[in-house]
């Protein structure tokens, strides 16, 4: 029998420490409860994403993002599609898009949906709203 698969989507991987605390706390605490992890800031090679951050603002990067934002989109939803359940980070007065987008698209293949919060700040814009 195999061990579940988590995909642990979250805006971690842009900062230096957030990807520490994704590297030291979340991967470990998924692996630690019994599951294998989906990694979507692995997903793609970071060679592909080096060679675009190597160039110059201006059109030649642009239209290289546009070509590599689709791959990572479809590397992300294949690694959502072979997990079992999806664990976002809900950090920050707002969900990140990104994060929205993986939520969404799990919810739509029919995985379940797990959310972690760290941060004591308000969801939104007052103590009325919640993050859903």
């Amino acid at each position: 029998m195999r061990n579940p698969i988590a995909y642990a989507a979250g805006p971690f991987g842009f900062s230096e420490a957030g990807r520490l605390f994704h590297y030291t706390v979340i991967i470990p605490m998924l692996w630690e409860i019994g599951f294998e992890v989906r990694d979507p800031w692995v997903l793609t090679p970071q060679e592909h994403i080096d060679s675009v951050l190597a160039l110059p603002y201006g059109r030649e990067r642009k239209d290289r993002w546009a070509a590599l934002n689709p791959v990572i989109g479809e590397n992300n939803e294949k690694g959502i599609r072979e997990s079992d359940i999806v664990v976002a980070i809900l950090d920050g007065v707002d969900v990140d898009s990104g994060t929205a987008s993986e939520i969404g698209c799990g919810y739509a293949l029919g995985k379940t949906c797990f959310g972690y919060r760290g941060d004591f700040r308000l969801s939104a814009d007052n103590e009325g709203s919640i993050v859903t």
